[in-house]
């Protein structure tokens, strides 16, 4: 299924503008769930797909237009770290994004610096990506990996968002000069919205009111769940004026979670990556699960799992369990048999 086919040619579908009727006639193309396939990233003008595709598993371009073709339209890239990684995916980004693209409409691309200094600093990552990637601007820029190491030098850098964001910024015109006007980059600017990647959840949930902030983006999974205390219960999932969430690691940092902890019964579930999606997505207010897959049965698999809809109740409580039990927070002796899912 291709995204240029997801609504019918009288309505164009634009990753900006669509809205209302047009977003239920776009998820009505997927099969009907209680995890909408597009919905919008908060308080932005922009469409995402509830899966956003990281170039951290080294993805091959291949495989990351197999997933555009299959719906996904939210793509993250970064360039000054784990650059390798993150390089095979380029040259699908500089055909879906670059400057020539008869499809950038249709593509919500996200990048992040971790050159977290001044605001100024901002100005050679923005290079770099231009020049690697041929684009005209970009949908989201992260500042990268937040915590209370680098929050001093973040607050000077976030204050900057009226110089980086939109059209008619220090930033538009110093991008315009360094690679020449074009009437894309010139109508969205060269950043179109502002978004950080939290580390510090304390940090995620000062900044979540701030207008200087357009997208937040926490580490999640079933194994550290911080952000359900200190992020989700703080949003409002239909409020307009709420940033978008985006959550990253679902699957796990240093261990993998689809592999049981140590003794977990044979005959109990055992998730699956893309049950991993869903446990993200069945969270308060959160938009796009960003994940990191390294082949096109990855995107298959994680899409079909949309499919099924959110988490039950009961499958959350028990999914918690079993990353306490990743954690070696809890004993399997401790939890009472009518807790566990048997699969």
């Amino acid at each position: 299924m291709k995204l240029t086919n997801l609504i019918e040619p009288s309505l164009e579908f634009t990753a900006q503008s669509i809205e209302g009727d047009e977003l239920t006639l776009a998820n009505s193309r997927f099969p009907k769930s209680d995890l909408p396939f597009y919905r919008k990233l908060g308080r932005t003008n922009l469409t995402v797909s509830c899966l956003g595709l990281g170039g951290g598993g080294h993805i091959s371009s291949e495989d990351t237009m197999y997933a555009f073709d299959r719906g996904i339209n939210y793509f993250f890239y970064s360039s000054d770290l784990h650059q390798y990684l993150y390089s095979s995916m380029a040259p699908a980004l500089r055909q879906l994004c670059g400057r020539r693209s008869s499809v950038r409409d249709k593509v919500v691309l996200a990048t992040v610096t971790y050159i977290i200094r001044t605001p100024d600093a901002v100005f050679s990552n923005l290079f770099d990506q231009f020049v690697d990637l041929g684009i005209d601007y970009i949908d989201v820029l992260f500042w990268g990996w937040i915590d209370q190491h680098n929050a001093p030098a973040f607050e000077k850098c976030i204050n900057a968002s009226p110089d980086i964001r939109g059209p008619n910024t220090v930033c538009q015109r110093t991008i315009e000069r360094m690679f020449g006007v074009s009437e894309r980059l010139k109508k969205m600017g060269a950043v179109r919205y502002i978004g950080a990647s939290f580390h510090d959840h304390d940090l995620a949930q000062q900044y979540l009111d701030s207008s200087l902030l357009d997208v937040v983006m926490v580490r999640h999974n079933v194994a550290h769940r911080t952000a359900q205390k200190k992020v989700f219960p703080h949003l409002k999932a239909d409020d307009p004026t709420r940033p978008g969430i985006v959550t990253f690691k679902s699957a796990g940092m240093f261990n993998a979670l689809d592999q049981p902890p140590p003794g977990l019964p044979k005959h109990c579930w055992k998730p699956s990556v893309p049950d991993l999606y869903r446990y993200a997505l069945s969270q308060n207010a959160v938009d796009v699960a960003l994940a990191g897959w390294q082949t096109r049965e990855h995107v298959d698999s994680a899409i079909e799992a949309i499919a099924q809809g959110k988490l039950t109740s009961e499958e959350i409580n028990y999914l918690n369990l079993y990353g306490d039990l990743h954690r070696s927070r809890i004993n399997i002796q401790d939890i009472p048999p009518d807790q566990l899912i048997t699969r």
